[in-house]
């Protein structure tokens, strides 16, 4: 049962990574400061570490916010999707651009350069950190359930090692995906993100494409194809 200490101190940890995301946005993740943090919320320095010991725990704070938030964001999209596989996978995409577009600054701060001296806790952040990802791979599950993936001619292995890391991911999250397709999509994740990013990060140069939601369904178009869905992708 809550009491009301409990619901101010709450109240105040919000407070803190709101003024925290502020701080993010305007000087960067490498420039946090507590001292900062604690003048934006009117308190005395000193008073600031009764809540938040140090940076690093200030940064871990936003980077469990951010990956939720943006968790959060994708599961409400997909909520509200059909059911069709290859329509939920561009949905929960554009659910990840959309957010990273609307929030540079924390998207930068959960796949952009690391901060210098700070290595964020396992612990704290592999649940939300995993969380869209597991979205994407339930998707995959499902189309291989129903039979909507093509299996490589052939029976293209997988190398060892890279086996038994997919097994190791298959029973840590309870998945029922071939090797094949597990495969396929390392490279689907990789270019989901890898795309975002080159829209959050300017990284096709300003006057390359004139249309980049464009370019970015031409990037999922392709997704589709290499995760070998027999349907066409959708236009």
């Amino acid at each position: 049962m809550s009491t009301p200490r409990s619901r101010a101190r709450a109240r105040t940890m919000e407070e803190i990574v709101r003024i925290g995301r502020d701080h993010l946005a305007v000087h960067g993740a490498a420039a946090l400061s507590l001292r900062a943090v604690a003048r934006d919320l009117g308190v005395v320095s000193s008073a600031v570490y009764r809540y938040v010991r140090s940076r690093d725990e200030l940064l871990t704070m936003l980077v469990v916010d951010g990956y939720t938030e943006l968790a959060d964001t994708v599961d409400a999209a997909l909520a509200g999707a059909s059911t069709d596989n290859i329509t939920r996978l561009r949905v929960l995409a554009h659910a990840v651009r959309d957010w990273a577009l609307a929030e540079p600054a924390r998207y930068g701060l959960l796949f952009g350069t690391p901060v210098p001296g700070y290595d964020a806790p396992a612990q704290e952040t592999t649940v939300p950190g995993t969380r869209v990802i597991l979205a994407l791979l339930q998707i995959i599950e499902t189309a291989c359930r129903d039979g909507e993936l093509t299996e490589p001619a052939g029976g293209a292995g997988v190398p060892p090692d890279l086996g038994a890391d997919i097994a190791r991911i298959r029973q840590e999250f309870g998945l029922q995906i071939p090797d094949w397709a597990m495969a396929r999509t390392l490279t689907v994740w990789t270019g989901l993100f890898g795309a975002v990013s080159f829209d959050v990060f300017d990284m096709y140069g300003a006057r390359t494409f004139s249309d980049r939601a464009q370019v970015f369904d031409v990037h999922l178009d392709n997704l589709v194809t290499i995760l070998g869905f027999r349907a066409a992708p959708a236009q």
